[in-house]
């Protein structure tokens, strides 16, 4: 069996050594994602010009290998008779003096790898970076957690949960992508570093399966084998009360690698852990709790049933119509209303949008994307909670730029004109992307919402620029219902009460987007401007 020379390199060494610019948030946006298939694109011909000189220089070795093992077997059988011929004595010195130090000592190989090297190096500023790998373990882990999939199915290339005890498909790719025993040791390894042992279990288990049915062979494009997942799935055991199986992990790394001394020392520690008391076997993986998140539980659900809430939606007061606001722009052609909740009222709008205006609007944003960000104080800050990239769109942006904010002030009736409205925030998740439950309108007086000075934000009007497959859904926690992605459709509600309190039923979340290219477009619509046409009431608790 060949065996090849491997080379290790950690992740922050790697990263400096090749990739020293900004940091990554590729994986934060599907377009960026989308991008890198060009760049792979190219490396693959740079593989294949290097795999086509490495075999012209091996039919050169051949062609080598042929000459010299023909002359030994046809003219030097009888080697007095062929040294007798001077030009047989002088060809064999030739060759042993300078022939095969030519090929031996060749650089050509040297030259070729260099060359890959060189080429592969031109990308370098386009390619993923450390924190975009981590991001989209991130994501995954997300997606696990969030729609209940068993990582044995996304393992498989299946988006499966268990429902009464069976695998349910909770989405059909048109073709699936298999992970490998790497593939699942890196995402373990990234829940280890974080010392989320809950992940890093189960798919560093996941991974030493699928190494085992490769029997273990390591392949050189991958960064973990099976003895580095067992070590690292040992320890997660360790962490989590498995002190037992920790053992058994490490007793069976061993066996490859017998000398290993801290696993050695280890393997002497769960054993007289195991003497001096039997500790919980810690069969059970529990998730962490957060402080954060405390609305987690509803939050998947309402994710997991993608707008499926029949207790919600059969309110007879709900109803659909066709909408004019009296507006004269609308009377030929009325918008479908949806009215999906009372309190708060939220409203969808089908059809608010062409599609060449949905493109258009993406394509005059691309440019300007950048990392999503969340208020922290009185700043603005990236945070793991929400992943996306978003850009602002003033009008003179694009024509269609207006000509929205045109059709949003017709529909609302309200003014939406900068500072009045902010501008059209148009927005691209990412692997997994999410934005978990928040209030878009300010809840301190120190937010970045006040810095126009035209009063918090008393609406929000949201535009789906795409469609998804599955996932990204708009879920309301406290009123419990959630709305899928509807393509060309337009959301509203109001953020604030006619008082101007803070309306607390509108906490609401984008969910993670399970399979697709999920695009948006916002309108945040502030208090001042709209003082004679969303009018205070005389009820000064309404």
């Amino acid at each position: 069996m060949k065996t090849f020379t491997r080379v290790y390199l950690s992740w922050s060494l790697l990263t400096v050594a090749v990739l020293p610019w900004s940091s990554g948030e590729m994986y934060t946006s599907l377009l960026n994602v989308k991008e890198a298939i060009s760049v792979e694109r190219k490396l693959i011909d740079y593989l294949r010009t290097y795999i086509d000189h490495e075999l012209q220089r091996l039919q050169d070795v051949r062609r080598f290998y042929a000459k010299v093992s023909d002359l030994h077997n046809e003219l030097y059988k009888g080697s007095e008779t062929a040294m007798a011929n001077p030009l047989a004595a002088f060809t064999l010195i030739k060759r042993l003096h300078s022939e095969w130090l030519n090929v031996v000592y060749s650089n050509e190989a040297l030259e070729n790898a260099q060359a890959l090297r060189s080429s592969f190096e031109e990308e370098a500023a386009d390619l993923p970076k450390l924190e975009d790998l981590q991001g989209a373990a991130k994501g995954l882990m997300r997606l696990q957690d969030v729609y209940a999939l068993q990582v044995a199915s996304l393992a498989r290339g299946r988006f499966q949960r268990v429902t009464n005890g069976k695998p349910v498909d909770v989405y059909m790719p048109a073709a699936s992508v298999p992970l490998s025993g790497d593939d699942c040791f890196l995402v373990g390894k990234v829940a280890y570093e974080q010392e989320d042992y809950y992940h890093s279990v189960q798919w560093l288990e996941e991974s030493v399966r699928l190494f085992r049915g490769t029997g273990g062979e390591w392949s050189p494009e991958n960064e973990g084998t099976l003895e580095d997942a067992l070590d690292h799935l040992a320890f997660s055991h360790f962490k989590t009360g498995n002190v037992s199986y920790a053992l058994s992990l490490s007793q069976e790394l061993l066996h490859y690698d017998p000398t290993n001394g801290r696993v050695l020392q280890n393997v002497e520690k769960y054993e007289k852990l195991l003497f001096a008391a039997t500790p919980s076997r810690g069969d059970v993986l529990r998730r962490p709790t957060t402080n954060y998140l405390r609305t987690r539980d509803t939050y998947e659900r309402l994710c997991q049933t993608q707008g499926s809430q029949p207790v919600h939606f059969e309110n007879p007061r709900l109803f659909c119509d066709y909408f004019t606001n009296d507006d004269p722009g609308l009377l030929l052609l009325p918008l479908r209303r949806e009215v999906l909740s009372l309190q708060p009222y939220v409203v969808l709008y089908h059809n608010f949008i062409t599609d060449t205006e949905a493109e258009d609007i993406k394509r005059v944003a691309q440019p300007g994307l950048r990392r999503s960000v969340v208020a922290a104080g009185e700043k603005q800050a990236t945070a793991d909670y929400r992943i996306s990239k978003s850009a602002w769109l003033k009008g003179s942006a694009h024509s269609i730029v207006d000509k929205l904010d045109q059709r949003i002030s017709m529909v609302t009736g309200l003014n939406v004109k900068h500072p009045y409205g902010e501008y059209l925030q148009v927005v691209n998740y990412g692997i997994g992307g999410h934005y978990e439950p928040h209030f878009d309108h300010a809840t301190s007086p120190s937010s970045p919402v006040f810095k126009l000075k035209t009063g918090n934000r008393v609406a929000t009007f949201m535009i789906y620029l795409s469609s998804v497959e599955a996932g990204g859904s708009t879920a309301f926690i406290y009123t419990n219902f959630s709305v899928p992605v509807v393509e060309k459709a337009a959301i509203f509600w109001w953020n604030l009460h006619r008082n101007g309190q803070g309306d607390v039923d509108t906490l609401h979340a984008g969910c993670p987007v399970l399979i697709g290219d999920k695009w948006v477009a916002n309108k945040w619509i502030h208090e001042y401007g709209q003082e004679f046409l969303h009018r205070c009431s005389l009820n000064p608790a309404e």
